[in-house]
C-alpha cells in the first residue's frame, strides 16, 4: 500500500500533532472517569465542590473520551494514510496544525465550561453553543484538508479506508449540527419528544456515523499492512460501507421505546439494530478472512494486536446492541449499568483499542525508530484488555441486579446496598485504565520525541 517515494516526501506533522493529542487528552479524561466512579462509591468525597461533583464530572468523561482521545486517535492514524493510499501529499499541513491547535483550545473550552456547570443537558450533547461553533469550526477543517487531499490524489482507485474516513468527517459535521441545535444558541435543544428524537439520532450517530467508521477504515489499512497481504475482499469492503450508511442512521429511536415516539419510527429503529448484523459481519469476515493464517504476524506487532483485539470486542459489541433493542430485553437492561457496560465495550474496548492500535502501528513509521518501550506497550494492551472486560462483567451483572429488581418492584435506594461492591470493583478497574493511560502517555511521548534508541 505504501509508496516509498511518496513516504520520502511527508513530513507527518499533522499525524505527529494528533498523536500528542490522543495521548494526552487520554490521562485526563480516565482521571474524570476515575473520578466518577469513585463518587459513586463515596458521594460525598468531593465535599461539595461544584466543579467536582458527579453531574459536572461525568460529561467531562464522556466528551474527552470521544472528543479528546479516541477521534484524534483515528485521526491521526488517517492523517498518516490517506497521503499514501492516495499517492500525494496532506492539502496542507499547516491547515492540519492550525486544526489540531483549535481541537485542543476547543477540548479546554469545553472542560471549563463544563467543570463550571455550564451545559444543556442533554446527553452527548452538553456542550454550549459556543463550543458547539468550536466542534463543527474543526471538522470542517479536517473535512476541507481532506477533501482536498482526495481531490488531488494521483492514485485513481479510492481504497476503502479512504470512503470510511471521508464519509465520518462529513456526516458528523452534519449529525453534530443538527443534534446539537445549533441554530438554537440561546437552549441548544428543541422542545418534548421532537428534542428527544433529534438527541438520540446524534447521540447513536456520533458513534456510528464517527467512531465506527474511523476504526474500521484503520483496521482495514493497518491488519492487511501489517501481514503483508491484501484485503480479502473489496467489494465486501464496500458492502459494509453502504450498509453501514443506511442501517446505522435510523437506530437512536431504540434508547426511546418507552415513550410516545410514533410507533412507525421505534419499528425502524428496532428492525435496522437487528439489521446492524449485516454490515458488522461483513466487516468482521473480511477482515477476519485477510488476517487468516497470520495470527504470528499481527500477535508480533503491537499496533496489529491492539486493532484486531478491537476488531473482536466490535463483533460482541454489536451483537449485545442488537439484542438490547428487543422491547423485552429493554424491560430489564434499559436504565441501568447494564447500557453503561454496553458503552465502555463499544467505545473502549472497539474504537479505542483501534484507535490505540494505530497509534502504536504509525508512530515507528513516522519516526523511522522502534517504539521507545515495547514492553510498556505491552503492559498498556494488558490494563486496558483486563478493564474493558472486568467492566463488561461487573457492570453487565449490577445491571441484570438493578433491572430485574426493579421489574419486580424493588425501590432504587434498597439496591444500593446491594451493588456498593461492584461499585468499588469499577472503580478498581478505572485505576488500571488511568494507569495505562499515564504508561501510554509517557511511551508515545517518548516515542515520538525522544532521539535515543528504544528499549525493547
Amino acid at each position: 500500500m505504501d509508496s516509498s517515494a511518496t513516504s520520502a516526501t511527508l513530513t507527518n506533522r499533522t499525524a505527529r500533532a494528533f498523536c500528542l493529542t490522543s495521548a494526552g487528552w487520554m490521562v485526563m479524561a480516565t482521571l474524570m472517569g476515575l473520578a466518577g466512579a469513585t463518587e459513586l462509591i463515596a458521594p460525598d468525597l468531593s465535599h461539595n465542590i461544584g466543579w467536582l461533583v458527579f453531574g459536572r464530572v461525568r460529561p467531562i468523561h464522556v466528551n474527552l473520551v470521544l472528543f479528546g482521545f479516541v477521534t484524534p486517535g483515528l485521526l491521526a492514524s488517517a492523517f498518516y494514510f490517506l497521503p499514501r493510499l492516495l499517492q500525494t501529499e496532506i492539502y496542507s499541513e499547516r491547515l492540519g496544525l492550525i486544526t489540531v491547535w483549535l481541537w485542543n483550545i476547543t477540548l479546554l473550552a469545553a472542560v471549563i465550561s463544563l467543570a463550571s456547570g455550564f451545559s444543556q443537558g442533554r446527553e452527548y450533547a452538553e456542550l454550549i453553543w459556543p463550543v458547539d461553533l468550536l466542534v463543527v469550526a474543526c471538522f470542517g477543517l479536517v473535512c476541507y484538508n481532506l477533501f482536498m487531499t482526495v481531490k488531488r490524489r494521483r492514485e485513481p482507485l479510492l481504497y476503502v479506508s479512504v470512503w470510511y474516513v471521508c464519509a465520518a468527517v462529513i456526516l458528523t459535521s452534519v449529525t453534530y449540527c443538527i443534534g446539537n441545535v445549533i441554530w438554537q444558541p440561546n437552549s441548544g435543544a428543541l422542545v418534548g419528544i421532537p428534542d428527544a428524537i433529534i438527541l438520540w439520532f446524534y447521540g447513536h450517530n456520533i458513534f456510528g456515523l464517527l467512531l465506527t467508521p474511523l476504526a474500521i477504515a484503520v483496521a482495514y489499512y493497518v491488519i492487511p499492512t501489517a501481514i503483508r497481504s491484501p484485503l480479502y475482499s473489496h467489494t465486501l469492503s464496500l458492502i459494509g460501507f453502504w450498509s453501514l450508511l443506511v442501517v446505522y442512521t435510523h437506530i437512536g429511536t431504540h434508547h426511546l421505546l418507552q415513550v410516545p415516539v410514533p410507533t412507525w419510527l421505534k419499528v425502524i429503529a428496532i428492525v435496522d439494530s437487528i439489521a446492524m448484523v449485516i454490515p458488522v459481519m461483513v466487516f468482521l469476515i473480511n477482515i477476519w478472512y485477510t488476517a487468516k493464517g497470520k495470527l504470528g504476524e499481527i500477535h508480533a506487532d503491537i499496533g496489529a494486536k491492539f486493532v484486531f483485539t478491537g476488531t473482536i470486542m466490535y463483533f460482541f459489541v454489536s451483537i449485545q446492541g442488537s439484542i438490547m433493542a428487543l422491547p423485552q430485553v429493554q424491560r430489564v437492561t434499559h436504565f441501568n449499568n447494564w447500557v453503561v457496560g454496553h458503552a465502555h465495550i463499544g467505545v473502549l474496548g472497539f474504537a479505542a483499542m483501534i484507535a490505540l492500535g494505530g497509534l502504536y502501528f504509525i508512530i515507528p513509521r513516522i519516526t523511522g525508530r522502534p517504539l521507545y518501550s515495547r514492553f510498556l506497550a505491552d503492559l498498556q494492551y494488558w490494563l486496558v484488555l483486563i478493564g474493558v472486560v472486568g467492566f463488561t462483567v461487573v457492570l453487565t451483572t449490577v445491571g441484570l441486579i438493578q433491572g430485574n429488581a426493579w421489574l419486580n418492584g424493588e425501590t432504587v435506594y434498597r439496591v444500593l446496598p446491594e451493588i456498593h461492591l461492584y461499585y468499588v470493583l469499577r472503580a478498581s478497574l478505572g485505576f488500571l485504565i488511568f494507569s495505562s493511560a499515564i504508561i501510554g502517555f509517557y511511551n508515545i511521548i517518548r516515542s515520538l520525541l525522544s532521539q535515543s534508541g528504544a528499549k525493547a
